[in-house]
């Protein structure tokens, strides 16, 4: 900048008149004005393509943090209890001596994961009807009782909303009452069912279990072949 004003007082000096001189002055201000706008225009001109092409090339300096939102997990009790009513039978293949009772079973469990349970149940007759078959052991009037426990692991395979299972465990059978006394056999049971998750906390289910399958049945019909199974129609309510 010092030499341009140098150079131009040396310019300026060189003239005589001084009406030159004036106008000359002149002309060099306004040329160094127009100088420093086309300066400040191509300046504000860099910028404005600049900022420009970082908005079309997505460069935005504003970094937008998404909000995240937390959703609390529902936590469902591992343990459950149901209800069910069915059918039950003690058969005698021998005779076809026959105890059938109309029957409630009530049921508790511990489910560890989706796949395994631990469950225990206890079945008992609401009534029982009985049919002597070929056997004169016991009057046709019998008026006892049919009753069974059971404690099983039940492995179980889940597809979508079903869930298919079986059981297996120990448990006992008895009838009640009868004319020689109370009859009880306890062994190995085993049974199949599915069951339909209505909701997190409600699952219809239906099963058969084999309660008992032998020779004899306590002091009777010792060297028959019995058996015993049931037919089971229940809900069960996860806590």
């Amino acid at each position: 900048m010092i030499k341009v004003i140098k150079i131009n007082i040396f310019i300026i000096s060189k003239f005589k008149n001084w009406r030159m001189i004036s106008l000359f002055a002149i002309l060099l201000i306004k040329l160094k004005l127009e100088g420093a706008k086309m300066k400040y225009k191509i300046h504000a001109t860099a910028a404005m393509l600049m900022l420009s092409t970082l908005a079309y090339g997505g460069g935005d300096m504003t970094t937008v943090v998404e909000p995240v939102i937390e959703i609390p997990e529902v936590q469902i009790s591992p343990f459950y209890v149901g209800l069910g009513i069915g059918e039950a039978e003690v058969n005698d293949a021998d005779t076809s001596e026959e105890f059938s009772a109309t029957t409630l079973m009530l049921q508790a469990g511990y489910q560890y994961n989706k796949y395994v349970a631990l469950e225990g149940r206890y079945t008992f007759g609401l009534n029982t009807d009985y049919s002597p078959g070929t056997a004169n052991s016991q009057s046709s009037d019998y008026d006892g009782d049919f009753s069974s426990w059971g404690l099983y692991v039940k492995p179980m395979y889940p597809i979508g909303d079903f869930r298919l299972y079986a059981l297996l465990g120990y448990g006992g059978v008895m009838l009640d009452d009868l004319e020689g006394g109370d009859a009880y056999e306890s062994g190995f049971q085993w049974g199949l069912g599915a069951g339909y998750a209505m909701s997190e906390n409600y699952t219809v289910f239906v099963d058969y279990v084999s309660l008992y399958d032998d020779t004899g049945f306590d002091y009777r019909a010792r060297l028959d072949d019995i058996d015993s199974d049931t037919w089971t129609f229940g809900v069960s309510y996860t806590f």
